[in-house]
C-alpha cells in the first residue's frame, strides 16, 4: 500500500513538475515556461476584508499576477490551416457577469521540506499561467500559496499514510487559504472552484468537509472542476460518493455540480495511479473506500454525454512547440474525448483523429501508461472547461 501512495504520489508530483520545471534537464522534451515575472514576492496583496495570513499566488489585485496572461491564441484545425484568435477579454461582448474561481495548483515544489512554504516562486507561477490564465476570461481568479507536499517528501514512506504529518499541513494550509478567500469573496458573485492533481485532491478533501454539507456556501458554487484527483460517485450515478449534495454536471450550465476525469489514450492498466477508487491518488484525497464506488468522469465537452466528442486543446506556445508567434496554440479537432470503464476503472479516453496529426506529439505517455496523460489533463480540455465555466456562471447568475 505504501508503495502504491509512493508511486501515486510521485505521478501527482513530477508530472506537473516536469512539465514546467524552470530548469529541464538536457533530455527533457518539455521546455520551460517564461515567468510571468520574477518580482513576486511572498508579501500578501491585502484588502480590508482580507485575511491577513493569506499568501496570494493569483488574486485580483495582484501585481504581477501569473493568473493573468495575453490570451492571443493561433489556432490550428485539424486540416493545418492556422489563423489568430483575439484575447476574448477584449472582444466578448456583452462582458461576462462577475464571478471568482479558486485555483488549486498541483504538486510543483522541489523544496527540500517535507511541505512547501509560501514563498511565490518560479514553478509556482509557471503552472499557475499554463494551468489557470485561460479562465481569466471568465472570473476573477483567485490562488493561494499552500503547504503542498513537495516532490522530495513523495518518496518518503513513514509519511505515507492519508493522515500523515505532511498530510495534514497540506491540507490545513489550503483549508486556511479558502477561508482566506471567503473573507473577501462578494457573496453575490458565483465560485468555480479549479485544481488539478494534488490540487485537485485537498480541493476534493475541502468540498468534502466544509462545502458539500454547508447549504449556504454550497449555494454560492457555480461548479466545481477537479481533475486527477479521483473523486468517486456511487456506481452508475452522479452522486453518493465522495458528496452527497453536489453531483456530477450533466449538461453545459448546469450550476452546483462538479466536473471530473483523468485522462488516458487506453483503458488504465493494472497499478494505474488514477481511475481506481480506494488507490493511487486516492490515498492523497483522504477517501480509500472502494465498494459500491467507481471514479467519476465528466466529459468537458458535453457533459452527461458518452459519447466521444471533439475537444478544444489549449496549451501555451512554448510547451506546444507550434511555432506561432503568439503566447497560446490551441488544436481544435485533433482529437477526441469519451467517458469510458472498464476492468474496475473509469476513464476520459483521448483519441486523435485522423487528421488531428500535428497535435500527435502533445498525446504521448510521456511519464509511462500508469500515468496516462495525466500531465495535460488540463490543457487537453482547457477550451471546453473555460466554456464549461462560463456557462456555470450564467446559469447560477439565472437561478430563482
Amino acid at each position: 500500500m505504501r508503495r502504491a501512495l509512493i508511486a501515486a504520489l510521485l505521478a501527482t508530483g513530477v508530472a506537473a513538475c516536469s512539465a514546467h520545471s524552470a530548469k529541464p534537464s538536457a533530455t527533457d522534451p518539455t521546455p520551460s515556461m517564461p515567468s510571468p515575472s520574477d518580482t513576486a514576492t511572498s508579501t500578501p496583496t491585502t484588502t480590508p476584508a482580507a485575511d491577513q495570513r493569506t499568501v496570494w499566488l493569483c488574486r485580483p489585485d495582484h501585481q504581477p499576477d501569473p493568473c493573468v496572461s495575453d490570451l492571443t491564441t493561433t489556432v490550428i484545425g485539424a486540416s493545418g490551416r492556422r489563423r489568430t484568435s483575439p484575447d476574448p477579454r477584449t472582444t466578448r461582448h456583452p462582458k461576462p457577469q462577475p464571478a471568482d474561481c479558486f485555483y488549486a495548483y498541483p504538486t510543483v515544489s522541489g523544496e527540500s521540506t517535507a511541505n512547501a512554504d509560501l514563498r511565490i516562486q518560479a514553478a509556482e507561477k509557471q503552472v499557475a499561467l499554463v494551468q489557470a490564465a485561460r479562465f481569466s476570461a471568465v472570473c476573477d481568479v483567485w490562488s493561494p500559496m499552500y503547504r503542498q507536499r513537495t516532490l522530495g517528501d513523495l518518496f518518503n514512506v513513514t509519511d505515507a499514510a492519508p493522515d500523515s504529518r505532511p498530510q495534514q499541513v497540506a491540507y490545513a494550509s489550503l483549508r486556511s487559504g479558502w477561508h482566506g478567500f471567503l473573507a473577501a469573496h462578494d457573496p453575490k458573485r458565483p465560485i468555480v472552484l479549479i485544481g488539478h492533481s494534488q490540487g485537485a485532491a485537498m480541493l476534493i478533501r475541502l468540498l468534502r468537509d466544509e462545502i458539500d454539507n454547508e447549504p449556504a456556501v454550497r449555494r454560492q458554487v457555480a461548479l466545481a472542476v477537479v481533475l486527477g484527483g479521483n473523486l468517486t460517485v456511487a456506481q452508475g450515478k452522479t452522486i453518493d460518493g465522495d458528496f452527497h449534495h453536489l453531483p456530477l454536471c450533466t449538461e453545459r450550465g448546469e450550476t452546483g455540480c462538479v466536473i471530473a476525469y483523468s485522462t488516458f489514450p487506453k483503458q488504465p492498466p493494472p497499478g494505474a495511479f488514477f481511475g481506481r477508487p480506494g488507490s493511487g491518488v486516492s490515498l492523497l484525497n483522504g477517501n480509500v473506500r472502494t465498494k459500491g464506488l467507481q471514479v467519476a468522469c465528466v466529459n468537458p465537452v458535453e457533459p452527461g454525454s458518452s459519447a466521444a466528442k471533439l475537444l478544444h486543446p489549449y496549451f501555451p506556445t512554448a510547451l506546444a512547440k507550434s511555432g506561432a508567434s503568439t503566447p497560446w496554440t490551441s488544436y481544435p479537432g485533433h482529437a477526441t474525448a469519451q467517458c469510458r470503464t472498464g476492468a474496475g476503472a473509469t476513464w476520459l479516453q483521448i483519441t486523435p483523429t485522423a487528421a488531428g496529426r500535428e497535435a500527435a506529439a502533445l498525446l504521448t505517455e510521456r511519464l509511462g501508461p500508469l500515468w496516462g496523460l495525466h500531465e495535460v489533463d488540463v490543457n487537453l480540455a482547457l477550451g471546453d472547461l473555460v466554456a464549461d465555466a462560463a456557462a456555470s456562471v450564467n446559469g447560477w447568475y439565472r437561478r430563482p
